[in-house]
């Protein structure tokens, strides 16, 4: 269960009497997600999501998060709204923690992901890139390329412990990131984190999307490229071309990639797959098993990279040339 700090009736009975949200009626944790500790609370005035901010976030980035979902909702994409106190503050304190209410966002996200689904997803996707491109705050991405090499050395030379060989195999696809990322392609505020359980959807549509707390700024295409790893493999590992066709056609709907970003997706999905196997594989090596963060196979996203290290242009994941602008996006 991903609550790492408790609360108790009395604490967040006072903590409400700073809002308009009426009285306390109940409240219960949230067992999804693995960075912070949330609630589902209900109010006499309505149903909100509680969340305290644990030690893996850093207080100095809560404005950006914070901001940048309110700013996305003014732009009308549908994401939990940030409810501000009397005194016009959207973070207070709870618990020793940094804390915030947000309003409630209705609908569930989907084990199944289907084509439609991966559509809709590059739709939002692409309109939240839209929608940010006026955000007056930024915040650099802490996991760009050069900290993968970094957080690699702090799992202490024990990679072969997962596999045998991948050490080597993560140097080589380091040194070709650090000699040939492609930098230049356009940037602007990135969810860096969108994954199936980040977007919900109602009856059959998009409701909206959560979990902001890995946006920053950084290439729009890379963005794109953990999106479509993040949707667009089954079970058994393989990659499903008919759902990544829709997911990039939804995206292009929107904001169509420029020749740059077509050229290089194939090295921004092995970089997406690369820095979410490693931190997997940190977590793997140095987190405790008692702990209450959630451990994922670090292997899972060893074989996406794999696959995208064996693509060779954009087509083959199902990316068409009429989704292509010439000039910049």
């Amino acid at each position: 269960m991903a609550v790492y700090t408790d609360v108790t009736e009395p604490q967040l009975a006072e903590f409400l009497d700073r809002y308009d949200l009426g009285s306390l009626s109940s409240y219960k944790g949230i067992a999804e997600g693995v960075e912070n500790s949330n609630f589902l609370l209900r109010t006499t005035g309505g149903t909100y999501i509680l969340t305290l901010y644990e030690k893996r976030v850093n207080r100095g980035d809560l404005p950006f998060f914070v901001g940048l979902m309110e700013h996305l909702a003014g732009r009308g994409l549908s994401c939990p709204l940030p409810v501000h106190d009397r005194d016009g503050n959207a973070l207070g304190e709870l618990s020793g923690r940094p804390a915030a209410i947000f309003t409630f966002l209705d609908g569930m996200w989907t084990r199944r992901p289907s084509p439609e689904h991966c559509r809709a997803v590059g739709v939002a996707l692409a309109r939240m890139h839209e929608s940010a491109r006026d955000f007056p705050l930024t915040r650099p991405n802490g996991l760009a390329p050069p900290d993968w090499r970094p957080l690699y050395e702090s799992c202490a030379g024990r990679a072969d412990e997962v596999e045998p060989g991948l050490s080597a195999e993560i140097e080589a696809e380091l040194a070709d990131f650090e000699a040939n990322w492609p930098g230049h392609l356009p940037k602007g505020v990135i969810h860096a984190d969108l994954f199936p359980d980040n977007v919900f959807f109602l009856a059959g549509e998009l409701s909206g999307l959560i979990d902001f707390y890995f946006a920053c700024n950084d290439l729009l295409a890379y963005d794109l490229a953990i999106t479509l790893s993040a949707w667009c493999f089954e079970q058994d590992g393989s990659y499903n071309v008919t759902k990544g066709r829709a997911l990039i056609a939804g995206y292009a709907s929107v904001r169509p990639l420029d020749e740059a970003e077509y050229e290089n997706l194939p090295m921004l999905c092995r970089g997406a797959a690369m820095r979410f196997m490693l931190t997997r594989l940190y977590d793997w090596l140095n987190v405790p098993d008692d702990s209450f963060v959630t451990k994922k196979d670090p292997r899972e996203y060893l074989k996406k990279l794999r696959f995208h290290r064996g693509v060779r242009e954009a087509s083959e994941y199902g990316l068409e040339k009429a989704a292509v602008t010439k000039g910049m996006a």
